[in-house]
């Protein structure tokens, strides 16, 4: 395959040179993903069945250099993006027809220190794994209640389960988080370091 055409909900058609994706792969731990390839129906389905959508391409991240490097791709190609966490999303907007998918599921990593009772958590973890480490220290973050919803996107919309009464939002309890932006720049956003990405974040 010489190219390969995506099409854009926005702009038609575009052309990517098989080049132009060899480069891509060559930056990335992780894989790209085109129609035809054995994981590509897995990687574009989400819980709500009803949502079948064919992106062009799927990026499965395997860390932070791998998002801005995705990003980077999508700017510069002037692709559609679509963003899928833990693939729990119901209204269908993790999974976008003809662009780029920047898939964080394959990161699920979750570290958890008893001492400040403070978790790390990356963003294709469901609630699930993030349960099962704090658990074994005997603690809990305030999640939601289905444990196959991705941590990031429930976080982002606020977050409501079982011990929010007590405990707040899920979002009330995020102290800080690394944000790739549109520009491709990996930034920490917190109280203190991006006090205004941080404050958007939570909701303004």
């Amino acid at each position: 395959m010489d190219s390969m055409s995506l099409t854009t909900l926005e702009r038609g058609k575009t052309t990517v040179d098989a080049a132009v994706l060899e480069a891509l792969s060559a930056q990335l731990r992780g894989t790209v993903l085109r129609e035809g390839d054995a994981a590509y129906d897995e990687a574009r389905s989400i819980w709500n069945a009803m949502i079948d959508r064919r992106p062009g391409l799927i990026v499965r991240c395997a860390g932070a250099a791998d998002v801005v490097a995705a990003v980077n791709f999508a700017r510069e190609n002037r692709l559609l993006v679509a963003v899928r966490g833990g693939g729990h999303n119901i209204a269908g907007s993790a999974v976008c027809d003809g662009g780029l998918i920047i898939d964080l599921s394959p990161m699920k990593s979750v570290r958890v220190d008893p001492a400040t009772r403070r978790a790390w958590v990356e963003p294709g973890a469901t609630l699930a794994d993030v349960d099962a480490e704090t658990q074994a220290f005997g603690l809990a973050v305030p999640t939601g209640i289905n444990s196959t919803t991705g941590i990031s996107g429930l976080t982002l919309g606020g977050g409501f389960g079982w011990i929010t009464r007590k405990f707040g939002l899920t979002i009330d309890n995020l102290l800080c988080a690394d944000v790739v932006t549109a520009e491709g720049k990996l930034l920490r956003a917190s109280q203190t370091e991006n006090p205004d990405l941080f404050w958007a974040l939570r909701g303004g």
